[in-house]
This record gives structure tokens, sequence and C-alpha cells, in this order.
């Protein structure tokens, strides 16, 4: 019986899917058809082992915003391993190979959403922003708007959905995926999953709308998978849909959307954050980094970003850990190596080597931080391998002011 990295074959694989999504908690008995829908929406990939495929990997296309330009983007959007599997150093391969493939197929980005910290940083990811999830009472919402009577969305609206999703308003760092699958999925996933929104006066265009679960009883807690609009007059009328239930709605979970605060939408947050305290229906507001991501095309990521200013060269001897878990007949080994790096109105990364250039040494992850915008030189510098003269890290932290990266994407 054979063992080894493979692509997904549905017929061959499927019950051996069910039977590993079901044994790590992700699908329960009645939801195979989910499954299905989900490997629909890229690449899967599975380790065979004993004839049997007890790993399973899903990569899917997109892309990602940075500035104002879209970059060609792969979301590693499932890596699951069966309880046989386990500290074998597959999933590592494997999740290696998936982004290897993606690459190959022009992805200049790859993304996931991490289990726990460390473990991708071993294929060169780096961590994101803190997300805030905001957990508020709607009545306490601050909307004078009164809103239209929405319209209900299904599954049935899944494509309408999706396309509502690749049409919002998009910001530095948001990321979207190709496939209208991903959307379907998610809906199907939610037992207690319902939307509200609205279609522009022709009724054909989902032009606002949000897609939540009841996480508990009549009271809630309600949990918004997400919000998709195209201005912020639309975000508002969403918001007021959600104060409009709050008669029976006593707690909503909402992902804080870029380049707000919802706090600022509150009457009374810390009034009520005191009160819930510990409580069923806690007012609060959590914070934690959930996705990573990492360059997968240095040249390509820095040839269409722009910084004002006075140019900076330096040189980049760059580490790239993916490169131990390819093999060698691999077309694409990482990006490690030496660079010679120009900022400016005109980036670019070329390899090579100018002694009389500054010297940065560091890791994918780290470098990937920093062009994102999640952390300053000076503050990897002190969590990362990110090694550099003060005078450079002075001049990386003038050049690198960039909005805070959110996917806006779950994934």
């Amino acid at each position: 019986m054979g063992n080894g990295i493979r692509r997904f074959d549905p017929e061959r694989d499927r019950e051996a899917g069910y039977r590993l999504w079901k044994e790590i908690g992700w699908l329960e008995e009645d939801q195979e058809k989910v499954m299905d829908v989900y490997l629909q929406c890229g690449d899967a990939w599975v380790y065979e082992l004993n004839g049997e495929a007890e790993f399973l990997a899903v990569t899917s296309p997109g892309e990602m915003r940075y500035q104002q330009r879209d970059l060609p983007f792969s979301g590693v959007m499932a890596v699951t391993t069966s309880r046989i599997a386990r500290k074998q150093g597959i999933a590592q391969r494997c999740t290696a190979q998936a982004i290897a493939e993606a690459v190959g197929k022009g992805a200049m980005v790859s993304g996931l959403g991490i289990f726990e910290q460390g473990f991708y940083n071993l294929l060169g990811f780096g961590n994101g922003v803190y997300e805030h999830l905001v957990f508020f009472d709607p009545g306490d919402l601050r909307i004078d708007i009164k809103c239209r009577i929405p319209n209900r969305i299904s599954v049935k609206d899944a494509l309408a959905a999706h396309n509502s999703r690749l049409n919002r308003l998009r910001h530095h760092g948001s990321v979207s995926f190709f496939s209208s699958r991903i959307t379907e999925a998610d809906m199907m996933w939610s037992k207690k999953g319902f939307g509200l929104g609205y279609y522009d006066a022709g009724g054909k265009e989902l032009t606002h709308h949000f897609w939540a679960y009841n996480k508990g009883g009549e009271n809630g807690p309600y949990i918004v998978n997400w919000l998709s609009y195209q201005n912020y007059e639309q975000l508002l009328e969403l918001l007021a849909i959600l104060k409009s239930l709050s008669d029976q709605v006593r707690l909503v979970g909402i992902f804080n959307p870029a380049e707000i605060q919802l706090q600022d939408f509150l009457t009374r947050p810390i009034r009520y954050r005191i009160i819930t305290d510990k409580g069923k229906y806690e007012n609060i507001i959590r914070s934690f980094v959930w996705w990573q991501m990492r360059i997968c095309d240095l040249a390509g990521c820095l040839a269409g970003t722009s910084f004002p200013g006075k140019e900076l060269k330096f040189n980049l001897l760059l580490q790239d850990p993916l490169q131990h878990y390819l093999g060698e007949d691999s077309a694409w080994c990482g990006i490690g190596g030496k660079y010679i790096i120009t900022l400016g109105s005109i980036s670019s990364a070329d390899k090579g080597w100018d002694d009389n250039l500054p010297v940065l040494e560091t890791t994918v992850g780290a470098f990937t931080r920093l062009w994102l915008g999640v952390l300053p030189a000076s503050g990897l510098a002190v969590c990362e391998y990110f090694k550099a003269s003060p005078e450079l890290l002075k001049e990386l932290n003038d050049i690198f002011r960039l909005p805070v990266p959110r996917p806006d994407w779950e994934f």
C-alpha cells in the first residue's frame, strides 16, 4: 500500500475525507454535503498512509489588496491531519507542496488561519495584526437612521452573496476569493445561519448584507460571520438592522470592520462592560491574531509597492524555512537568498549584493510583516529574527507607514 502526497480524488478519497474531518470536529454526521461543496473551491491534496488518505489540505485562489493594487493570492483554507498521522511531519511537507503548486499558478502571497502560533512559522508565515471581536447589546448602538425592510438571504442566494462580497468596500490587506463555493459552504456550515440585506433598485445586485448565526436561543448571541457593503452609508444601514432586533436579541458579536472602531457607535460601552462582566451576555472586546501571511514572490510584491519621500536601498539576506520541506525536484523552493532592495516611488527586489549598502538579515515571515505594515522594523527587531543597524531600522520605520492590514474575510 502506497504512502505519499497526491491530489485529492473525489471518488477514491471522499469517505476518508469525511472521516478525517469528523475526527477533528469540523464535520457533523449530516454535514457531508458541506465538505463536498468546500472541496470545489480550489485544489485539494492528501497524504496517503497505508492506502488511506490521512491528511487533507485545500488551497483556493484569490487576490489581496496591497495599497491600491491587487496581488494574486492563495489561501490555505484547510490543513487537517487524522488521529493516526500526527507528529510525522506530514502537515508541513504537504502544505509546502500545496503552496508551491499555488505559486506555480501565479500566487504572489499566501495566507492562512492558524490553530496555534508557531506551527506555520516553520513554513515562512508571519503573524498578522490583532483582530477585535466586539460583543455588544444591539440596543446600545448609536444609530439614528431607520432601516428599510431587509430581504432574507439564504443558501440559495449564495452566488449573489459571494458577488456582494467581491464588490464590497476594500482596504489595504483585504482578501477576496474567486470561487463562490467558499461562500456557499460557509453559509451551509451554519445550522442556525441567516442573512439580511438589500438589493439594488432593479433587484439584481445584492449591494449590502450580513451573514450571521444564532449561537444561543431566542436572546442570542448572534455572531456575524461577515458584513458586506460598498460604502459606509450601507454599513450604517446594516447596523440599523441589528439594532432593530434588540427587543429580543441581547448580544451580537462582530469582527471590527477596517478603518473604523465599533466602540464609537456604542452609547455606553464601559457601563455595559461593567454590568455584564462574566455574564452570559457579556459586552466585551476580545483581541487576538488569527491569520498569518507570507510573501511567495518578492520581486512581484515589491514591483507595485510605492512610497513617497526619498529612496532607500539596502541588502536583504532572507531566510525561507519552507525550502526544507520541498523536494529537490520542486520548481519553486521558496524565496531565500541575497537581494538588493529598493524602496521608493518605484520599488524593486533584485538578486544580488552590494558591499556599499546597509544590510537587513531576517526571515520571510518577519519581512512579510514589515511589508504589510503589521509591525514597524524597530518592533520586529525585538520579537523576530530581524537584524539591522539602528540607522536602517529608523529608515524602515519612516518608510513603512501603512494602514492597518485586515483580510476582512475569514479563511
